[in-house]
């Protein structure tokens, strides 16, 4: 599947400059960024292990997580209702109610509450998108927009880690007020550039361009396009009893290894490796910057060499990196934490990879069409990251937070191995 699509920041289609493709309403999904994908995955778990323990901190950070599984709500209202406009505003608000309360919260059950409101919000943000793409502008233009739009939210991301370093060492309360006021200011900048599209006759698009929908965080727009249909879950079983459905595990058991690392990250490297949380948030901040650069790399080596052989040679990289930071943190080196931020790049690093050519097995080995194969792919990347979350919690409260690169090694090298499995026959690229 090749890609057509030229780089942002060049002169692109039909000669048009790249500010050509830029929106006033990017700015919402920049600032979403910055507060959904930078700030929150930093600031809760920090937050919470002021008063809580790691269990805790996974469970909030897992509560989090869910809001990515509801995104099927909000994508029917939208359909139906048409209530695009209302959906990003009504979820900007509550992601801004949500981390405001937070600031203030002292109890488990009031953070699981507040951290799958903050979720949910997020998600019904996210959902809607790509439809202010695709349902007002033509075909050829959506790889230039999305790519923009992409583009944006991780922007918005690097930006979000930069200011967590910054805050989240003396001034937690501050820094989740800040996150809720930059939700809020979002829902303003939605409220003055955005419309609810008018109804289209036709079908609802299909958007499977696997070089645009890289992203880390649950939550971004490009993630939450597709869902879960009741056709879909209708032909589930069928789906999960071929080739699709053995990626799908080995996908479930090495993300989810991988996110018991990610939903601990600011408090594991504090606790396990002596490494501030302005100091871990800057090193993710720079990782995510060269990550955005990936995408579009990753989606042309997976064109040549074959996605299977992109995520294999990825997962490898992703094992190698999570092993070494357990070797880490149980030796008593001098330099265990520098070494560990490497590592922590790393595993970063190879998501760009292991995103897009994902996306495009996903498509490739689906008995489904490809839009309810990108459900079942995106609720699996969900699911798992709530299950990663649980699990990375429980394990580091349990034996210590040494145990959360554990729990990686252990998934990440499962689904190595079962994606073995699935290279059986699949190890060429796929031919238009």
């Amino acid at each position: 599947m090749a890609s057509t699509r030229s780089e942002p920041g060049s002169a692109s289609t039909n000669g048009k400059k790249w500010w050509h493709w830029l929106e006033p309403w990017y700015l919402a999904y920049g600032l979403q960024g910055a507060t959904v994908a930078g700030l929150a995955p930093i600031l809760l778990p920090l937050a919470v292990s002021t008063q809580g323990s790691a269990a805790h901190v996974g469970l909030v950070m897992a509560a989090f997580n869910l809001g990515g599984l509801l995104a099927p709500l909000w994508g029917g209202l939208a359909d139906r209702l048409r209530l695009h406009r209302w959906l990003l505003l009504g979820g900007l608000l509550a992601t801004a109610a949500s981390l405001a309360a937070f600031a203030f919260a002292g109890h488990i059950a009031t953070w699981v509450a507040l951290a799958l409101l903050a979720g949910m919000g997020a998600a019904a943000t996210a959902t809607v998108a790509n439809l202010f793409i695709v349902e007002v502008h033509p075909k050829r233009e959506w790889d230039e927009r999305i790519g923009w739009l992409q583009t944006s939210y991780g922007a918005g991301q690097v930006g979000g880690l930069l200011v967590a370093g910054a805050v989240s060492q003396a001034y937690l309360q501050p820094g989740l007020l800040a996150a809720a006021g930059l939700s809020a200011l979002a829902a303003v900048a939605g409220a003055v550039t955005t419309d609810t599209p008018p109804e289209s006759e036709g079908p609802k698009p299909v958007l499977l361009n696997p070089s645009q929908i890289g992203e880390w965080a649950l939550n971004a727009p490009q993630r939450l396009f597709h869902h879960v249909t009741g056709r879909a879950l209708d032909l589930l079983g069928e789906a999960l009893r071929s080739p699709f459905g053995l990626f799908m595990l080995a996908w479930l058991l090495a993300f989810g290894g991988s996110t018991a690392v990610f939903s601990l990250y600011p408090v594991m490297m504090r606790e396990l490796f002596g490494i501030n949380s302005g100091v871990s948030s800057s090193t993710f901040a720079l990782a995510a910057g060269v990550g955005i650069l990936l995408y579009s790399p990753a989606g042309a080596l997976s064109d040549r060499i074959g996605p299977m052989r992109v995520i294999q040679a990825a997962l490898s990289l992703r094992f190698l990196a999570v092993l070494a930071m357990l070797g880490l943190g149980l030796s008593q080196l001098a330099v265990a934490g520098w070494l560990a931020l490497f590592t922590f790049a790393l595993v970063v690093l190879s998501w760009s990879f292991l995103t897009v050519a994902g996306t495009a097995l996903a498509a490739q080995l689906s008995p489904v069409s490809q839009g309810e194969a990108m459900g079942i792919f995106n609720a699996m990347t969900a699911g798992a990251g709530v299950i990663g979350s649980v699990l990375g919690g429980w394990a580091a409260s349990t034996w210590g937070y040494a145990a959360a690169p554990a729990v990686a090694v252990g998934g990440v090298g499962l689904g190595l191995a079962v994606s073995a499995i699935v290279d059986s026959g699949q190890s060429e690229p796929a031919q238009e």
